[in-house]
């Protein structure tokens, strides 16, 4: 443990940096974090950042919408050739839900 990462350390705690529970993942040495950063009192390392996988909303949204639509397509079909009313009274309750949660995402695209 060099003096100057001791130094380091001290000051980041005196700044409002936490000792993390969690030990340095190359030396298993005490480190302390401030602002999202993590500093080995033994080492001075970091962890590697892990890149995170960009979503893109859009295509979300419109396999979403897609998957939705079927769904209703489906509903539509079933309606269609149902003669038991309170079945038709279920169907028409999960095509109104369709409908709404559709809404939403029409909504949202604006």
């Amino acid at each position: 443990m060099s003096k100057d990462l001791t130094k380091k350390a001290a000051e980041m705690l005196l700044q409002g940096a936490t000792l993390l529970s969690e030990p340095c993942p190359y030396c298993k040495g005490v480190r302390v974090m401030k602002d999202g950063h993590a500093l080995c009192i033994s080492c001075g390392r970091e962890p590697k950042k892990k890149e995170t996988p960009t979503v893109n909303q859009n295509e979300i949204k419109s396999s979403l919408t897609e998957t939705l639509e079927k769904k209703l397509a489906v509903l539509s079909k079933e309606l269609e050739g149902e003669k038991d009313y309170t079945k038709q009274q279920e169907i028409l309750k999960s095509v109104n839900s369709l409908l709404e949660a559709l809404e939403k995402i029409k909504k949202k695209n604006l």
